[in-house]
């Protein structure tokens, strides 16, 4: 079976956690900061707090943004339902804007339609979270122009789009948002075994997050209700969560991201080599935002005939291809529906999904694999 992401981990990744299984820190330590630092300093960003996982990250960003109870977030429907369930745990509202059917990401007309709606009751958001489908960014400029001077903060869930770019800067800079998460799951473009990280060019915001990570605890005495009563002492001054990353965790992430931009061009070939190859399929092929270059976490198709659908799927999968499908619609979740979301409401996300197929594409992946998955996907279209 060749699946549809696969994590590259090499003998001198093994041996660097390893070597810090034998050192005296394996919890978070001084190899997270450097962690920190060195992909900040890669993407442009002042300030980078790692996490356990993207999910952790997303909680403790919009904490960090004060979001709450009474508040509302908006984000994309096609997504992992991470970038939604983060208002929730925080007690706020969540809605959605629909996506452009071209490149997956939230459309900037839609948005510019739902704000006038939104000033119109007095019900805007105080946080919206774009999401960087398949490792292209959404259209960034174009949406802090039209939420910035709301008052409206931004956290960009760049999960699947470290090592990509947008306007001439690497995805994670924060020019266009107060906060950009990026994900290390194993089918990331690097990978931790799972984690995550906050980047800002806030210095409080960054501190705020860096406590919450940690159980909203400080040792700075300046912060403080009292004098310490020793050396030993800190405070707990807000609720938080243990979401640190460990040593192991940030070893294998400094490891990998030496050879980020050799992912990032490898998945590039191989969605270049992709275009080509299925340029006469009766499917559309992912489109590509001016200005921006995409890490391709994720190849997404989309069949002409819907129809077709789910026998295409399990034709492929029969073939020994590992397709999957990114994403069922958020609001269609039980959870969400719940809450009063039904069909209909978001109809190019809905369209997306009757259509949508991932096929297989990661950086080990041949090119006689990926004739492989060619062959087998004009087999079950014929």
């Amino acid at each position: 079976m060749i699946p549809y992401g696969r994590q590259d981990i090499r003998s001198e990744d093994i041996d660097a956690v390893i070597e810090v299984l034998k050192s005296d820190f394996i919890t978070q330590g001084p190899v997270v900061a450097r962690f920190e630092a060195a992909l900040a300093k890669k993407v442009g960003a002042a300030r980078a707090v790692a996490m356990n996982s993207a999910t952790s990250a997303l909680h403790v960003a919009v904490a960090a943004l004060d979001l709450g109870p009474g508040d509302l977030m908006w984000t994309s429907p096609i997504t992992f339902v991470a970038s939604a369930n983060c208002g929730r745990y925080v007690g706020a509202d969540v809605d959605f804007v629909d996506i452009d059917p071209d490149t997956f990401n939230m459309c900037p007309k839609a948005l510019a339609a739902k704000l006038e709606q939104a000033k119109a009751v007095g019900r805007l958001p105080k946080v919206i979270v774009p999401v960087h489908m398949c490792g292209q960014s959404a259209a960034m400029h174009e949406i802090a122009e039209l939420v910035r001077p709301l008052g409206i903060r931004i956290v960009e869930d760049a999960s699947h789009a470290v090592g990509g770019s947008y306007m001439g800067e690497l995805v994670g800079s924060c020019k266009y948002s107060d906060i950009t998460i990026f994900s290390f799951h194993p089918v990331k473009i690097i990978t931790t075994a799972e984690g995550g990280m906050a980047l800002t060019n806030d210095p409080e915001l960054a501190a705020r997050m860096e406590r919450l990570r940690s159980h909203g605890i400080t040792r700075d005495s300046e912060m403080m209700s009292q004098e310490p009563d020793g050396p030993w002492y800190y405070q707990q001054i807000e609720l938080g969560w243990n979401y640190r990353m460990t040593e192991m965790q940030a070893t294998l992430g400094l490891k990998q991201q030496e050879r980020l931009e050799e992912y990032v061009d490898r998945r590039n070939a191989l969605a270049d080599r992709y275009d080509i190859l299925l340029a006469d399929l009766p499917l559309d092929r992912p489109g590509r935002q001016k200005g921006a270059r995409s890490s391709f976490h994720l190849y997404v198709i989309r069949l002409h005939d819907e129809t077709r659908h789910r026998a295409v799927f399990e034709a492929l999968q029969s073939h020994g291809v590992g397709v999957n499908l990114h994403y069922i619609p958020v609001h269609l979740q039980p959870y969400y529906r719940a809450l009063g979301f039904a069909v209909g409401d978001f109809p190019l996300a809905e369209a997306y999904y009757q259509r949508a197929i991932s096929i297989p594409l990661y950086s080990g992946l041949t090119d006689p694999e990926q004739d492989q998955v060619v062959t087998a996907l004009k087999a079950a279209l014929a």
